[in-house]
């Protein structure tokens, strides 16, 4: 994946991970400095720390979670299509 080079990129990019954005932990926060270039009230700089937030996306989206059975005891939530249940 190439880094973006102006806007209409970085909506590319966007459309493709943001399928993905529930699996991806904290994905609002991770791609917050990247929707700033998206802003027409800005001009499109790509500075190190957009490199650093495009290089954490692509880790997280090219990166399986770890599957693990449940610790008895221990809390964990099960992610069953747009339902949610805590167990523990």
């Amino acid at each position: 994946m190439a880094r973006p080079t102006k806007v209409t990129k970085v909506r590319s990019l966007f459309d493709l991970a943001g399928y993905h954005r529930r699996f991806v932990k904290d994905f609002s926060r991770i791609v917050f400095l990247l929707t700033n270039l998206l802003m027409r009230t800005t001009m499109f700089e790509w500075s190190d720390k957009c490199e650093e937030t495009f290089q954490e996306l692509k880790r997280r989206l090219t990166t399986a979670p770890i599957l693990t059975l449940p610790v008895e005891g221990q809390e964990y939530t099960i992610y069953n299509g747009t339902s949610i249940l805590r167990m523990g």
